[in-house]
């Protein structure tokens, strides 16, 4: 059924039939315990009694936990990050190691986008630390090596394996970190 024009271009209280979710469309709701909910409470008449004191804040430190990490904790968190990506894993009876980078990275394309996408988080969060644009210059450099080739079907994924972009940016934000003097 094709909406007229007029309906399309006339705001909601206008419109000669009632909005989807009215009250005349929806008939009795039920609530999971089988109670009936007054009309009120759906259509703009409020929040149900027992929720109306209920609000989320997500500005509280309690509400994100990442909101107010410790420089060393973050770093930390990127740390930890870049070896799950990069060196989580050990080829069986060899000292190759891996991570999911690669792993992911057998998807065609989509994986590589999926992994370059969490390398610039990282690289992000680094500006975020008070890294220089030289270093994050460098990074994001890492970055666009290990996404271009690594679309390289078969090479690329072995390419993503030894070069681990993630460690090395990392490494580098580490000892650009360790020269700053501590506040």
């Amino acid at each position: 059924m094709a909406m007229p024009e007029d309906d399309i271009f006339t705001p909601h209280r206008n419109r000669s039939r009632p909005p989807f979710g009215g009250a005349q469309a929806r008939g009795k709701v039920i609530d999971q315990e089988g109670r009936e909910i007054a009309d009120g409470a759906m259509s703009g008449g409020g929040l149900h009694p027992q929720f109306e004191g209920l609000h989320f804040d997500f500005r509280n430190s309690t509400a994100n936990p990442f909101g107010n990490l410790t420089r060393e904790q973050r770093l930390a968190r990127l740390e930890a990050i870049a070896k799950l990506l990069d060196v989580a894993f050990i080829v069986p009876g060899t000292n190759v190691r891996y991570g999911i980078d690669g792993l992911i990275g057998l998807i065609p394309v989509v994986g590589d986008i999926i992994t370059t996408a969490i390398s610039l988080w990282l690289v992000r969060e680094a500006r975020l630390l008070g890294a220089p644009w030289h270093i994050t210059a460098r990074m994001l450099g890492n970055v666009a090596l290990d996404g271009v080739v690594g679309l390289v079907p078969v090479a690329g994924d072995a390419f993503d394996v030894m070069f681990r972009a993630n460690i090395r940016n990392v490494r580098m934000l580490r000892r650009w970190l360790d020269k700053q003097p501590r506040l």
